[in-house]
């Protein structure tokens, strides 16, 4: 016959069986589904190191030790209802306590209750399974080896029936409290962020809701892990039944089917299903037109009647993109000069069918429209779906009355975060291609007729720009400027520098050979470090020291930053530390919300990049008054923007 595993085994062996993992039961413990023959050979008994199922103990047991007082009966009674019903692991759950408490740390960014939940119920569920593996190990090989008699030390090692149940419910109690106590301290970490970044504070009593998400999260992912790990014991007791298997190879042979499926689907199949899935999703919210982005009759735009690239392959971002921009006449009232039509190229993945194709139409594009003969060509490496920030756009079209041409391209449907897992490849390929083949046709000039030729990217695409080049001195030969918003600290180029920065020198902030060629700025003012000559071609680097995705690693799973060694910037906490795997985790769950805090904080950007271009295109007339009124204008034109996007 087959036995249940116990929920309370021999001295040191209390832990419930369900979340004990595979291989972890008892030696001569059998295989779920086997034949009886695989069973204790003695009808009726249990296989050595096992006590009786929960469901054998006698009568009233439960209520050993609270005889006389019966709200303590009563205590015990409901608490052994509940534990059958979900069956926890208990040192699982003093770990989970552990890593919620990790993951209510400060971070770099404010939380909502709602997401702080999520993020300490997932951090919960790592914990809970570290926990269980560290039970089992002590069960397996550290109590069998403990002499029995060991006083105070064997009473907590191997603790009685009523000390053990009076444990779990100080545990349980002790763990919901504490949460509690930690996610209000939490809280006072979120009022001093968000007051650094000028957001309203959010109330203590408020933020304790995360504790019920986190709860939720937590049980939905276990349930979800024991439905995973029946079917390795289902698997198992197949194998053993049918096949003769015997028990000793069944079960890892089980966890190794399990995993080899579980593998080849999310790497295989479920990620190619995924981000198909996901790309048809995304290509019909491309196809989505909002109603206030009208086909432009200018022959200056794509997708107008005269252009190349037709108005409905544009995609969605690239039909904004040449429909809202502003015209001449509002840059005349905002600079108070005359004005030209800005120049607007845009080739969407419908517009072409390949990336030569694409760079060959946006090249065409740029000859039909004449934009060779303006002031200023900038090629833009957008980001995922093709967007590109409006900001970016107008604050250069302000700057310079119009006499402006930008190109740019899209490469996928997908947004950044997508395009980075999928294939973040396509972004640096079509920057590259397009970069270079702008860049053949310009070079086709006489030196004195060539707009200046500048290229910016944001974000991924700030990455994939950067893949045009081999390095400074290949930027330095191809362009006359380059401007990169918010890179991730993937980038080849950026990272490069970041490493020969001058000794004494922030990360945050760093000056590499004396702020010569290339500088970094989260500021305005800091485009003006150091004091010291900086020549054409200039580049110029927009970073955040609260922006995630520029500070986002794989090293910091077990490195400590630079930036969390130095200073700290003026709008990260001073409470935050570098912990081992913690702070990789802190900063993971900070990239999901990168852009939901005002303006010049995370990789919200705004008008910084009014500066940027005034630094790297150096327009003529630049002038305090003058930025103040097109920072007025740009504020006026992203506040429309967001209300009919």
């Amino acid at each position: 016959m087959t036995t249940e595993p116990p929920e309370t085994a021999q001295p040191g062996n209390s832990q419930p069986e369900d979340d004990r993992p595979d291989g972890a039961r008892s030696g001569n413990s059998p295989v779920p589904g086997a034949r009886s023959s695989d069973a204790s050979p003695v009808s009726g008994a249990l296989p050595p190191g096992d006590s009786p199922a929960p469901n054998s103990r006698p009568a009233g047991a439960h209520r050993q030790g609270a005889r006389g007082n019966p709200v303590l009966s009563k205590v015990f009674e409901v608490a052994q209802t509940v534990e059958h019903a979900i069956r926890p692991n208990y040192p699982g759950v003093l770990f989970a306590a552990i890593f919620f408490a990790w993951s209510a740390s400060p971070s770099l960014l404010p939380r909502t209750w709602l997401f702080q939940g999520l993020v300490s119920g997932i951090s919960a569920v790592i914990g809970y399974g570290v926990g269980c593996v560290v039970g089992w190990a002590v069960r397996k090989w550290v109590l069998p080896r403990l002499p029995r008699e060991l006083g105070t030390l064997g009473a907590v090692l191997r603790p009685s029936d009523r000390l053990r149940r009076i444990t779990k419910l100080v545990i349980v109690f002790g763990v919901v409290f504490g949460a509690a106590a930690i996610l209000a301290r939490s809280a006072r970490w979120q009022r001093d962020l968000q007051v650094l970044m000028g957001m309203e504070p959010t109330a203590t009593s408020s933020y304790l809701r995360a504790e019920l998400v986190a709860a939720a999260t937590a049980a939905v992912v276990i349930f979800a892990y024991r439905g995973v790990r029946w079917l390795v014991r289902w698997i198992s007791g197949m194998l053993n039944l049918d096949l003769r298997i015997p028990r000793a190879i069944a079960l890892p042979g089980a966890v190794l089917v399990v995993a080899v499926v579980a593998v080849l689907l999310f790497q295989g199949v479920l990620a190619k299903a995924f981000f198909s899935v996901a790309n048809s999703a995304f290509s019909v919210r491309n196809s989505n037109t909002s109603e206030f982005a009208v086909q432009p009759t200018s022959p200056e735009r794509s997708g107008s009647p005269q252009s190349l690239a037709k108005w409905d392959t544009l995609g969605s971002e690239g039909r904004w993109f040449v429909s809202y921009a502003p015209t001449a006449e509002r840059i005349t009232q905002v600079t108070g000069k005359p004005a030209r039509e800005p120049i607007r190229v845009y080739a969407g993945l419908e517009s072409a069918p390949d990336p030569e194709a694409i760079a060959k139409l946006v090249v065409a594009e740029l000859d039909r429209t004449r934009a060779w003969e303006r002031k200023v060509l900038v090629v833009v490496t957008t980001t995922g779906t093709g967007w590109v920030d409006s900001t970016t756009a107008g604050s250069l079209e302000y700057l310079y009355g119009g006499d402006t041409a930008i190109a740019a391209t899209q490469y996928s449907y997908l947004p950044s975060v997508l395009s980075f897992l999928s294939d973040k490849q396509k972004s640096i390929e079509s920057g590259k291609t397009v970069i270079h083949a702008v860049h053949e046709r310009w070079a086709q000039l006489p030196p004195e007729q060539r707009p200046k030729l500048l290229v910016y990217g944001e974000s991924l695409g700030s990455q994939g720009s950067e893949g045009a080049f081999t390095g400074l001195d290949d930027i330095r030969s191809l362009v006359d400027g380059v401007l990169w918003v918010g890179p991730p600290n993937s980038n080849r180029i950026w990272t490069q520098i970041e490493e020969r920065r001058d000794p004494g020198t922030p990360e945050i902030l760093p000056i590499y050979a004396d702020g010569l060629i290339v500088r970094f700025a989260g500021t305005a003012t800091d485009l003006d470090r150091p004091a010291r000559p900086w020549v054409e071609p200039r580049v110029a680097y927009l970073q955040h020291a609260s922006d995630p995705i520029v500070w986002w690693s794989p090293d910091l799973l077990f490195n400590q930053p630079d930036w969390l060694r130095e200073p700290r910037g003026s709008d990260v906490s001073r409470s935050i530390r570098w912990w081992p795997i913690v702070t990789f985790w802190q900063i993971s769950a900070d990239l999901a919300h990168a852009q939901k805090v005002p303006s010049g904080h995370g990789h919200r950007y705004g008008d910084l990049v009014l500066d940027g271009w005034a630094a790297i295109a150096q327009p003529p007339d630049w002038n305090p008054d003058l930025a103040q009124r097109i920072r007025v204008a740009l504020d006026e034109d992203i506040t429309w923007e967001y209300a009919h996007k």
